[in-house]
């Protein structure tokens, strides 16, 4: 076997479209090739525009895909965000709403910097152990769940490959032309408006997906039954932070739909607590702006064996909080439904004694505060 690289990203160069179409052109050719790589990237550029051409036309568009783009998107929308992360084809790097002081809009603003002094206080109330750093970072954590999904408060570079950019492209103007108005709709399409008006000449004319009747992933277009075995399917109520925490395990599946009558997460360092009134009338208050907080319902779909990665992922002391309990619950749930099944319930029990820390094989590099034996019964 030999291995070489024929073409790579290089930090600061755009590559116009038309040398991204040439691109895929000779690769197509390598599926027919006639004698050697370096004789076909020499062709002349009018047998290879036919066969991009004719690539475009039979819907075999795979090859468009070797070459790929680094986006870098300021100012994105978290709803944004969530529907591109949930397709499986893309790269992401994306300002961490966990750790960082997210910027508001200006409705949200005074409630989200209350809610980090509320937190703070109640952090350092229940842990003294924490230094100031690390209650500062937890209280934003949780104060975040006030942020609307459609404040344009994010940054992320998203890699992606020029087919499936210009797959998105049609889905955004198909979901602009066929979606019924709603609130949520409304707002999402003025988003993806504002997309495809910020996007580079990249677009190219018949490179879509219409003959695949493709859209989006994120929206659910049907109920799913729950199951377990070797494959699962699960439904549950999640926030959209959580959501977008769970669609980063591409090995899983996930659809989305919004609830009939609004229901809000309450962060569990004050769930019983006096402050859970004020919490629920404060996020209630910015209901129309969609906060983070807001709950939907949600579809996880998948093997046993991808389960068990998201439990080697989630099931940690440093976890997001609300994706960790999630799964620790979908676990329980999975081993109730496969108790008469010996393999499958054998497969799942090493994994169900405790944080990752106790897994078979597992070793922690950065142990947490919590260990194996608090890690999955914290409060924050």
């Amino acid at each position: 076997m030999k291995i070489r690289v024929i073409a790579s990203t290089k930090e600061g160069y755009v590559m116009p479209k038309q040398e991204a179409l040439l691109f895929a052109g000779k690769s197509a050719g390598i599926c027919y090739l006639p004698k050697t790589v370096e004789e076909l990237f020499s062709e002349p550029v009018g047998k290879t525009v036919n066969r991009i051409n004719n690539t475009i036309k039979s819907g075999h568009h795979s090859v468009f895909q070797h070459p790929t783009y680094n986006l870098l998107l300021t100012g994105v929308p978290k709803i944004l965000a969530i529907i591109l992360n949930n397709e499986k084809i893309y790269n992401t790097s994306e300002k961490s709403g966990r750790y960082t002081v997210m910027k508001a809009a200006d409705d949200e603003k005074e409630l989200y910097e209350k809610w980090i002094e509320l937190f703070s206080k109640k952090i350092q109330e229940n842990h003294n152990e924490f230094d100031e750093k690390k209650i500062k970072k937890l209280a934003m954590e949780n104060a975040r769940y006030l942020i609307s999904i459609f404040t344009p408060a994010t940054e992320m570079e998203y890699t992606v490959n020029f087919c499936q950019l210009n797959y998105i492209l049609g889905w955004m103007k198909d979901y602009i032309k066929d979606e019924p108005n709603t609130d949520f709709s409304a707002k999402l399409k003025d988003v993806f408006k504002e997309f495809i008006d910020e996007m580079p000449d990249l677009e190219v004319e018949g490179l879509d997906s219409g003959m695949k009747n493709r859209g989006f992933s994120l929206f659910a277009k049907r109920d799913r039954a729950e199951e377990f075995g070797e494959n699962y399917s699960v439904n549950y109520l999640a926030t959209f932070t959580e959501f977008a925490q769970a669609e980063r395990h591409r090995t899983l599946s996930y659809e989305m739909k919004l609830l009939e009558e609004p229901k809000f997460f309450i962060p569990y360092i004050i769930k019983g607590t006096k402050l859970e009134e004020e919490w629920l009338k404060d996020i209630k208050s910015l209901s129309k702006n969609f906060p983070q907080g807001m709950l939907i319902q949600v579809n996880e779909r998948g093997t046993i064996e991808n389960f068990v990665l998201k439990c080697t992922e989630r099931l940690c002391g440093a976890a997001q909080i609300e994706i960790m309990y999630q799964t620790k619950e979908i676990l329980k749930h999975y081993m109730e439904n496969v108790k008469d099944n010996e393999v499958l319930y054998n497969y799942l029990k090493p994994y169900s004694k405790g944080a990752r820390c106790t897994f078979p094989g597992w070793k922690c590099t950065s142990p947490c505060v919590f260990g194996p034996k608090n890690g999955l019964d914290r409060d924050i």
